[in-house]
């Protein structure tokens, strides 16, 4: 790890991330990888750029495609910035059958904004699509900063987002 690498996280970060080496056998570093790029991602506000994901392959000492390869396929990742309240609505086919696709226009009618986009004001990110998010009998369903809600309505999405900061 060169010098640039190791401003990229704090010392706190760093800690996090042996705490989280330590649950796994030592020959399983990447078991922790998830983790670790939950505490960079946080620690970043809300997304991860490369110099982060380099510091984290050397960290768990790995290659870093194959850290790359993580946080691209996850949609729980984030490679830009993005606003401070992330909004992810279930399009899977659950969700779709009840409604989600009007909740989806519904939410980007309200803040001029398409899936993958932020508010200008930084305020609302509309996540990119999200396939399944597990709560198919409580569709249509978002999560909201990690929070879930179901049996929406463009009434009940209103109360919840106009409820953010």
């Amino acid at each position: 790890m060169n010098e640039a690498q190791e401003n990229q996280l704090s010392k706190h970060a760093c800690d996090e991330i042996k705490v989280l080496l330590t649950r796994y056998p030592a020959d399983r570093k990447k078991s922790a990888l998830l983790g670790a790029l939950n505490v960079a991602q946080h620690e970043n506000g809300g997304y991860l750029t490369t110099a982060l994901m380099d510091e984290v392959a050397a960290i768990l000492e790995l290659a870093k495609i194959e850290v790359y390869e993580v946080a691209s396929f996850y949609s729980m990742y984030e490679l830009k910035p993005v606003a401070r309240h992330n909004v992810a609505v279930c399009t899977n086919i659950s969700c779709m059958l009840m409604g989600s696709e009007t909740i989806v226009d519904h939410v980007e009618k309200k803040f001029g904004i398409k899936i993958g986009e932020s508010t200008p004001d930084g305020r609302i990110y509309l996540k990119k699509e999200e396939e399944c998010l597990a709560a198919c009998a409580g569709g249509p369903m978002m999560q909201v900063n990690h929070k879930y809600y179901e049996n929406l309505t463009p009434e009940k999405v209103d109360e919840i987002l106009d409820a953010l900061e």
